[in-house]
Order: C-alpha cells, then structure tokens, then sequence
C-alpha cells in the first residue's frame, strides 16, 4: 500500500457504479464520467480504457514539450497489446504505442520536430504515470466491504 503522509503521494480516485447488465460509469473525484461496458456493444471495456490511459498519458506529456514550439498537424496515438491468457490468468502482453506526430514547416515545427523524440522517452521514463504503473508491475489489493442491509 502506498504511504500517502508523503508530499509526493497524492490520492486519485475513481468509483465504477453498474449502470446495467455489462455496463458501468467511472465517476472521478470532479464529478466526470466515463462509461464503459462488457464489449457487447461500442462501448470501451476495461482492457480497451486501459491501453487509451497508456495512450493518453503520454499524449499529454508530448503535447504539452511540444506545442510550446508550435500546434502539430497531424497528432495521433496508437497503443497495441496481445491479450492472452496463460498459467498465471489472463494478462496484455507486447504494449506498444506509436506516435504519428507531424509539425508544419519552419523554424518552429523544426523545433518540436526536434524534441519529440526526448519528450516521448521523457514521458516514458519518468512522466507518464499510467505506463509507469503497468511496466513496475504495482500490487493491486482488492476489498470486500459490507454493505447495510437492504442496499
């Protein structure tokens, strides 16, 4: 369990409440939501908002050591992962994401064309904290708590 008297742990939390058979809403601390499903239908499954909070983590990042310099043309984010299932239960394997970023010509474009590379190993290796968090293999604990009765 992290320790959160430290001045560097800050807590972040997300409720999942059933919003119907297969499908739930994720409700954040500043009242957004984000609903997501089983994959019986369009809607993302937990897998799918995994590799995008991979993917959005880092696009963050980038965006923000790169449009200092000049807005992109072309900004995308591609995050890919085998899921199989083995010995040890069902699990992502081979993440990748892929960066299709493209500035206009000149001098600024020049510049962030020239740091999109450091931002994306920044981003990497020290910033995002969703990819971080997978690639140091975090504990994840899990609870049961007791509900009145009659809930």
């Amino acid at each position: 369990m992290t320790d959160t008297t430290t001045p560097s742990a800050s807590l972040r939390t997300v409720t999942v409440e059933r919003a119907g058979a297969g499908r739930f809403t994720a409700t954040n601390a500043r009242g957004g939501t984000v609903d997501f499903g089983t994959g019986a239908d369009s809607d993302f499954t937990p897998v799918e908002l995994l590799l995008a909070a991979i993917g959005g983590c880092s696009a963050a990042d980038v965006e923000v050591a790169t449009t200092r310099h000049t807005d992109p043309t072309t900004f995308s984010i591609t995050v890919n992962g085998n899921k199989i299932e083995d010995e040890t239960g069902n699990r992502l394997t081979d993440l990748e994401v892929v960066f299709t970023v493209a500035f206009p010509e000149g001098p600024s474009g020049d510049r962030a064309r020239a740091i999109l590379p450091r931002a994306v190993k920044t981003s990497h290796d020290r910033l995002c904290t969703v990819s971080r968090t997978v690639e140091a293999g975090t504990p994840v604990r899990t609870v049961v708590s007791e509900t009145p009765e009659g809930a």
